[in-house]
């Protein structure tokens, strides 16, 4: 009963249910499901992807527990020989889009006898995303993802967001540290970086995202001459040292 003392009080029917369902917009014009998605990336650790001349670079950082086998969290993915996925979001939820990514990258070659076109994947990827969002009983995916690939010999960095709203950048980062990391790559990018200053710029970036890095709490993965890899340990223990 609403009123009596130590009770709470109802809210009007009005104001209850938008958020309930994927597939209902509030008298705002507003998908609260999507908004709560997009919180879930806010609170994921930060995300850097960084275009130069010839390749992109992606570098993200990972939450490190003492007793946590670090290999066991993959925040950067191998989609294909000349395209990578950085994920930031619910992990889960970013595997199955990643394994997803990479049948289609698979079916194309079987099907057509050559790589795929990464403007191609992401717009797959993307409308994938956007159908989460119009369908009862689901839920949108909680990720938001950076992808880096060559087409043409030109390199491409793409971000989707649990909308499936597709953007394409020279550099951008997302998660929790999104804000502080964007203000260095828009004050210091610049067209046509070579490879080790974009390397620099993404580090820095991520380190004013997250304010500390460790060798161990970071992944770095890199686009260049059309081939997509992931650095060793040892490498990123070599390449991050004058952060750290």
């Amino acid at each position: 009963m609403a009123g009596e003392e130590g009770m709470q009080i109802a809210p009007p029917m009005k104001q209850m249910g938008y958020d309930r369902a994927i597939v209902v917009f509030s008298p705002e014009g507003r998908m609260y499901q999507v908004e709560y998605a997009r919180k879930a990336v806010e609170k994921a650790t930060t995300v850097v992807g960084v275009t130069f001349t010839g390749g992109v670079v992606l570098v993200a950082a990972r939450s490190i527990q003492k007793l946590l086998v670090p290999e066991s969290v993959e925040k950067i993915a191998k989609i294909d020989d000349h395209i990578g996925m950085a994920m930031c979001g619910i992990l889960a939820d970013s595997r199955i889009l990643a394994d997803y990514a990479r049948v289609r990258a698979q079916v194309n070659r079987i099907t057509y006898n050559e790589p795929i076109e990464i403007g191609a994947l992401v717009k797959d990827i993307s409308d994938r995303k956007q159908r989460f969002t119009q369908v009862g009983g689901i839920r949108p995916f909680g990720v938001s993802l950076l992808i880096a690939g060559m087409d043409d010999d030109a390199p491409h960095l793409y971000e989707t967001d649990p909308s499936g709203t597709l953007r394409e950048w020279k550099a951008q980062a997302i998660g929790r540290g999104m804000k502080d990391a964007k203000k260095v790559l828009v004050t210091d990018y610049k067209d046509g970086l070579p490879k080790e200053q974009a390397m620099d710029l993404a580090l820095r970036a991520l380190q004013a995202g997250e304010k500390k890095l460790s060798a161990s709490g970071v992944e770095i993965g890199i686009v260049e001459n059309g081939r997509f890899g992931l650095l060793t340990r040892a490498q990123i223990k070599d390449t991050v040292k004058k952060f750290v």
